[in-house]
């Protein structure tokens, strides 16, 4: 399946992906899950690559979530490795494609090393304007949210801000992803039917597509077959048809 076949003025803006399945790839290949982890760096590596090649502005990655803390050390200290592995990697070559990458979630919870690396790669690639790059790290939609809350909050009470000048705008500028669209595609690999507390404000009318594929097994062909339903869907966003035909 070629891009040919997809709309260019129909494709999403932002896409967002739950990629799961890694530790039932590992399983499956009689291997230990940190393998899968690895595996599914080639996965990210191709669909980057592909949103980049289709001119996709925004690309979200849900990468470690703040729940993943309770897994086993020996995992997390694997992961966190991994993870220092694929910005050492890759963060020239992302530069070099005009990527901005950018993280989203509770970083001051993540070593200070890996800390230390991801900052330097936003800066490396801060002034890139080809496509945003967003890597949820330590994420949880709730603590998203409540954080935002806090802010609002914090400004009403310090008189930055009335309570009858808050509304949907104000606060979408005080979750993570302030200044990008919302997503327009949210999918999710391993065929789970559930969100898992990812970007819970965001997705209110995001289009969800569910594939059976694994994370490590989710190749450019994947990314075109969930772009092409997606074309096929009427996005109404609280709308009749009707109302939508006559605009």
């Amino acid at each position: 399946m070629h891009s040919e076949t997809l709309i260019k003025e129909k494709l999403p803006k932002h896409i967002a992906i739950i990629m799961d399945g890694n530790g039932r790839w590992a399983k499956n290949h009689s291997l230990k899950r940190i393998m899968g982890h690895k595996k599914g760096m080639d996965a990210v590596r191709e669909v980057v690559k592909t949103c980049r090649e289709l001119g996709i502005k925004v690309l979200t990655l849900y990468a470690f979530s703040a729940e993943n803390w309770r897994r086993p050390q020996s995992e997390i200290k694997a992961l966190m490795s991994l993870l220092k592995l694929y910005i050492r990697s890759e963060i020239s070559q992302l530069h070099k494609n005009n990527i901005k990458v950018n993280a989203i979630g509770d970083l001051q919870k993540l070593p200070k090393d890996v800390l230390k690396l991801i900052k330097d790669g936003f800066d490396k690639t801060k002034n890139n304007r080809g496509m945003v790059l967003n890597v949820a790290l330590s994420y949880s939609g709730r603590d998203e949210i409540l954080h935002a809350v806090t802010q609002i909050a914090g400004k009403v009470k310090a008189n930055e801000l009335t309570l009858s000048g808050i509304d949907e705008k104000i606060f979408s500028q005080h979750l993570y992803t302030a200044g990008l669209p919302d997503p327009d595609l949210l999918i999710r690999t391993s065929g789970e039917l559930r969100v898992s507390n990812f970007l819970l404000w965001q997705i209110a009318y995001t289009e969800i597509y569910v594939t059976d594929a694994l994370w490590p097994d989710f190749k450019k062909e994947n990314l075109h077959k969930a772009l092409l339903e997606y074309q096929q869907r009427k996005r109404r966003f609280g709308f009749t048809d009707e109302q939508i035909n006559s605009g």
